[in-house]
């Protein structure tokens, strides 16, 4: 609990003193719909993903803070660095999860759903990792999950420009023009205790995916980033990709929301 109120000072210190005036000055960014992010209470904030950049601007312009779901890579590796990287991502919001698969998916969960419960606004990434070609691709539905389970809203966020400002592959931040659009407030209280229910979480995953389409711009292709990944690898290295049966629901619902 120390821990954790000691995360919670650093985050606000990070974003008014030492990473946030730097970010608003270097990088002007337009920001549209603030006001829909809930001003108490649990909330999902379920955006886009083009470049690593988006989990240090967008809570460097939304009022409340954003906590997010991160590998425990990033809090074990030892020594000085170590605990550097433990130090700024633990102020930078992020919690660490186990990310291996099997039942860690619904240990990720699990936290998800205690953190919306305890009031928190949580920043998702549905398509599950960043956007290999810029396009938009099938959400997975441990955001619905989680949006059931513990009865909050998903708020819609566009990142526009990011992958400019740090492309794949590229270590620089360039000076470029940002937008950050934020949609209103998606309400499932339709389905309340339908959770688990496989066709309502992949129709709720699929109405996100198309209000970040409709806010971003975005082309949407339904396929899951990760297997475009794989796909536009192929292509590049000229293997032809044979076909693969469709991955367990298990992985289908385990929420990528790290900052990478």
């Amino acid at each position: 609990m120390v821990e954790e109120r000691g995360g919670a000072v650093l985050y606000w210190v990070l974003k008014y003193v030492l990473l946030g005036p730097l970010l608003r000055l270097f990088w002007p960014t337009k920001v549209t719909g603030l006001d829909n992010v809930p001003s108490s209470g649990g909330a999902i904030l379920a955006s886009n993903h083009l470049a690593v950049v988006d989990s240090f601007f967008l809570p460097t312009h939304v009022r409340r803070r954003i906590v997010f779901l991160a590998k425990s890579d990033y809090f074990t590796e030892r020594g000085v660095k170590g605990k550097l990287k433990k130090w700024f991502f633990s102020g930078s919001g992020q919690y660490p999860i186990d990310r291996s698969g099997g039942s860690a998916g619904q240990a990720a969960l699990n936290t998800g759903i205690r953190l919306l419960r305890e009031g928190k606004v949580l920043g998702i990434y549905p398509e599950g990792t960043r956007s290999p070609d810029g396009r938009l691709h099938k959400g997975k539905t441990g955001v619905a999950r989680m949006a059931l389970e513990a009865k909050v809203p998903i708020v819609p966020v566009a990142m526009v420009g990011t992958e400019k400002v740090n492309p794949i592959g590229s270590r620089m931040w360039w000076p470029r023009r940002i937008e950050i659009h934020i949609g209103k407030p998606l309400d499932f209280s339709r389905y309340d205790g339908l959770a688990g229910d496989r066709f309502v979480e992949r129709s709720i995953a699929d109405e996100v995916m198309y209000a970040l389409m409709e806010l971003s711009g975005q082309e949407y292709v339904d396929i899951y980033a990760a297997k475009a990944k794989e796909l536009l690898d192929a292509e590049r290295s000229g293997v032809t990709m044979v076909p693969r049966q469709p991955e367990g629901v298990a992985t289908d619902r385990t929420p990528e929301t790290e900052a990478s």
